[in-house]
């Protein structure tokens, strides 16, 4: 099979998980990369051994005949850069969060709807195997009732002037990815989120620069609810879940490798039930596989000529939803 040619877009930390994905994936072939900083690209070239490397992403577009492009720069930079890929009608793999507010992730959705070109959005929480193999499970036992999720975070530099108009506070940039999973977890079909209708939230900021605390119970259009506690300037990055659904209770760590514990209740002849663990792994295999990711999903979407589970149109809602969470909002969506 002839490979598809990527460009990467933006050497930076985030780009290094791209670059990995792209190199495990045989129906990709890295043909460029584009960085402004020189040191990065000369590096980042050396390392990766893309056919050619640019220090303008737009000679890059000229001068190469490249089928997708990552774009994996810093929210505040990310929006013409799309743009400019979309309008070129290449499939585009957008870095989160997409753009520093949702009218930006609005205009890339509009974009997308007049290309020719794919594009998605790096929700990579959606695309890791367990997560998926909880949602399966969760399925067959009917609707999720009821979702949670803990980003918590040490001090960093988001929400901080030194971010201003390069990165948007820190649940829109970065707690995101579990604002995200509470829809993904909450949806009621494969490839498809819980919509929010309803929320309720709390935000504050602390002493320190960046150190924001936001709550939320949030009431999603199947009727799930979910629950979000993200904290930073605390004492470490902690990422949990749990979904509740009928008999069913799982808790999700994605710290460090996924780790899970899955517990089912087992009806009795007075009526009761009782709960027990259960001991078996979790079949991967119906949801992709151990090797399921992101990026084997796009490809799939671009030879298949399917729709992503992860588009842009769909990242609207989770970036209102971060928004509304900011903003401590309480009512309808």
């Amino acid at each position: 099979m002839e490979q598809l040619k990527a460009g990467v877009i933006g050497c930076g930390s985030h780009a290094q998980r791209h670059f990995a994905m792209i190199a495990a994936e045989p129906r990709l072939r890295l043909a460029a990369i584009a960085e402004v900083d020189p040191a990065r690209l000369k590096a980042n070239a050396a390392e990766h051994r893309p056919d050619r490397a640019f220090d303008d992403y737009r000679q890059m577009l000229a001068e190469t005949d490249l089928n997708v492009v990552y774009v994996v720069t810093m929210p505040g930079q990310l929006t013409p850069i799309v743009l400019d890929c979309l309008e070129r009608d290449l499939h585009v793999s957008v870095e989160k969060p997409p753009g520093m507010s949702s009218a930006d992730t609005e205009r890339m959705a509009d974009a997308a709807q007049r290309s020719k070109g794919k594009a998605m959005v790096s929700f990579n929480r959606r695309y890791i195997p367990e997560v998926l193999a909880v949602r399966r499970l969760a399925r067959e036992r009917g609707e999720v009732i009821h979702c949670a999720a803990t980003y918590n975070q040490a001090l960093t530099t988001l929400g901080t002037p030194a971010m201003s108009g390069i990165a948007p506070d820190p649940v829109i940039c970065d707690a995101i990815h579990h604002v995200d999973l509470l829809r993904w977890l909450a949806g009621s079909s494969e490839g498809t989120a819980a919509r929010p209708v309803e929320i309720h939230a709390t935000a504050q900021d602390g002493d320190r620069a960046g150190a924001q605390r936001q709550s939320a119970v949030i009431g999603f259009d199947n009727g799930a609810v979910g629950v979000l506690m993200s904290n930073y300037g605390v004492g470490y990055r902690i990422q949990r879940a749990e979904v509740h659904a009928e008999d069913l209770l799982v808790y999700l760590d994605l710290t460090r490798k996924p780790r899970y514990e899955v517990y089912e209740a087992i009806p009795q002849t007075d009526g009761t039930t009782e709960g027990r663990a259960i001991q078996e792994q979790l079949d991967l295999g119906p949801t992709g596989g151990a090797g399921h990711d992101e990026t084997g999903h796009f490809v799939d979407c671009i030879l298949n000529d399917q729709t992503p589970w992860s588009t842009l149109d769909d990242a609207v809602y989770t970036m209102r939803l971060c928004e509304a969470i900011r903003r401590g909002h309480k009512g309808s969506l």
